[in-house]
């Protein structure tokens, strides 16, 4: 007859007996494909050795930028601080996320800048092109400030690292001559490759890995996924027109966190703007304007502002091509036409 299992007093938690490298690598792949920030923060909470081990230099160097989309009304000290101890820790996504929000919500325009830049050296992509915008505006400053030029160089420089809006801000630049010579071949050039990079970014995500090994092959399996959607209203309600110039409806591009907290903190009432500031008209921007006028407006309608051509763009082909309609004159009784947009022309 077997005798009954009986607990031992001294039986070990397997747990403790895990290596603090093991531990802190596990960590380390946790933060870095977290897909929000209670994936990661419910985790180092469970216990101390966990929370003294999520905030490991590697685990916290690590972490993607989903770990920092934190929403507005979760804004607080301890969330800026572990921002604080992500961006000593060398994290390229927290210096930007951090530098975005002291820039525009916290109006800490040094720091922020400061941050931006830190993660621009490191060939951070949306960090180099928020600087772009910066300099195209002028913003934080007087309109003395803009360098179009260092605008043209940082949306280049993004650019080559694949940032999209930032190759659309090129190309719309080179076909106006704004801050560059102007070349309308080469900026009709770049607004096309902005497009099929931009398809091409969304065929990979909607279809199999194995059929989106290059543009040519997304692009004929997008054909397919055409005609099933066609037949298919539920896959249908999933897009929208934006790429219209190619006859597409796919889904608009995925928001940055960054972008989300910034249009969250204003419409939210968590930052307030000053008398006569607006947001840029763009759903997927968030940046407000740090002085009146500081956005150029729609040259149609004239009651939009965008912060950069590219917004415009998104924006054009996303609803504002519907809602837009001439007005007879602007209320403040002129046009300033060097703080206007020209209506997209449908064709790039």
């Amino acid at each position: 007859m077997r005798r009954p299992w009986k607990h031992s007093k001294n039986k070990h938690d397997l747990f403790e007996c895990l290596p603090d490298d093991l531990v802190v690598l596990i960590l380390s792949k946790l933060s870095a494909t977290a897909s929000s920030p209670s994936d990661f923060i419910n985790i180092i909470l469970t216990c101390k050795r966990l929370n003294r081990s999520g905030l490991h230099r590697l685990v916290l160097s690590k972490a993607g930028p989903k770990v920092f989309a934190i929403k507005p009304k979760n804004w607080s000290e301890y969330a800026h601080s572990f921002l604080k101890h992500c961006v000593n820790a060398g994290n390229v996504d927290a210096c930007y996320t951090l530098g975005m929000i002291r820039f525009y919500c916290l109006k800490n325009r040094g720091s922020g800048l400061s941050l931006m830049a830190k993660a621009a050296m490191k060939l951070h992509a949306p960090a180099l092109y928020s600087l772009a915008v910066i300099q195209f505006n002028g913003s934080g400053g007087s309109k003395r400030d803009k360098d179009l030029r260092a605008g043209v160089a940082l949306s280049a420089r993004a650019s080559l690292l694949g940032h999209i809006d930032a190759l659309r801000e090129l190309g719309h630049c080179l076909q106006d001559g704004y801050g560059v010579r102007q070349n309308v071949t080469e900026g009709r050039r770049l607004l096309v490759q902005a497009n099929v990079r931009e398809l091409a970014y969304v065929l990979r995500a909607v279809a199999p890995p194995s059929r989106c090994c290059d543009e040519s092959s997304s692009l004929l399996t997008w054909g397919a996924l055409r005609c099933q959607r066609k037949n298919n209203n539920a896959v249908s309600s999933l897009a929208c027109p934006l790429l219209s110039d190619y006859g597409y409806s796919v889904a608009p591009p995925e928001v940055q966190p960054a972008n989300w907290f910034l249009r969250e903190w204003f419409e939210s009432g968590k930052g307030k703007l000053e008398e006569g500031l607006r947001l840029c008209a763009h759903i997927g921007c968030g940046r407000p304007e740090t002085r009146p006028h500081e956005f150029r407006r729609c040259s149609v309608c004239g009651k939009v502002n965008y912060c950069s051509r590219g917004c415009q763009a998104l924006d054009w082909k996303l609803r504002h091509k519907i809602e837009c309609s001439p007005v007879e004159m602007y209320g403040d009784g002129g046009v300033d036409v060097e703080n206007e947009f020209v209506v997209p022309n449908d064709a790039v």
